[in-house]
């Protein structure tokens, strides 16, 4: 485990509750100051282009009050990176988007959209935030993100998440340790994210090379029970096992 892990909390799904019902409540820019008192490091948002969570109003409430850096997750499109230019946040994570998928399903594929993701990393950039790329643990995604020019860029874990303890979890392990000592290598800072828990997170935080895991749908369903500063506790408690 790196001397400090940085913990980034997704509140997306408390905008899902709202959205529900369509009420005002519960709000996702109360849960992100409540997250960031109780030791979030960044506080990580999903602007899809179907709104079904988190929305624009959100976003820039959310920016000139949170007491940590604000991480914006979008889609390589126009309109997202006119959002993201006006924004400013800190943080800007490029990820894939599909309307018909439940959540962010695979990595964002750099390498057959080279040209685009480029010149968003670009544009975003010179607006001053700091682009990450959302990628699997793959070769020719890391070759392409190189090329991109941006800084940094989080390893999808949802196989490692998905798969049986055992043998097919220890494989997907296994591929994300060595993807992240090679994009260390070549000068990124990396992050990691998706599918992680309580339950399995330890591992993925060994890696020394992995300083900022994002984590969001697991915190927020185990805060329906135990409340947002217990959840927290409790998943920063699993992360520091990872060092025993």
């Amino acid at each position: 485990m790196p001397a400090f892990l940085r913990l980034g909390v997704n509140v997306d799904h408390i905008a899902t509750l709202r959205q529900a019902r369509g009420t005002p409540y519960p709000d996702p820019v109360e849960g992100a100051l409540l997250a960031a008192a109780a030791g979030a490091d960044s506080i990580t948002i999903h602007l899809r282009e179907d709104r079904r969570h988190i929305q624009d109003h959100d976003l820039f409430r959310l920016l000139p009050v949170c007491p940590v850096p604000v991480n914006l997750e979008m889609a390589v499109t126009p309109a997202m990176v006119e959002i993201g230019v006006e924004a400013r946040p800190k943080y800007i994570c490029l990820v894939p988007e599909r309307r018909e998928e439940r959540t962010t399903e695979g990595g964002l594929d750099v390498a057959g959209n080279l040209a685009a993701v480029t010149e968003a990393c670009q544009r975003l950039a010179a607006a001053g935030s700091e682009v990450s790329l959302f990628i699997a643990a793959d070769a020719e995604q890391l070759a392409a993100a190189k090329a991109s020019g941006a800084p940094n860029l989080e390893i999808h874990t949802g196989g490692y998440a998905d798969a049986e303890p055992g043998p097919a979890r220890e494989a997907e392990l296994a591929r994300i340790t060595a993807f992240a000592r090679e994009a260390r290598a070549l000068g990124f800072n990396v992050h990691a994210g998706h599918g992680l828990n309580t339950e399995n997170v330890a591992p993925i935080a060994r890696i020394p090379e992995i300083v900022e895991l994002n984590i969001g749908h697991a915190l927020i369903a185990r805060a329906v029970f135990v409340g947002l500063p217990a959840a927290i506790a409790e998943l920063r408690l699993a992360m520091a096992r990872s060092s025993v």
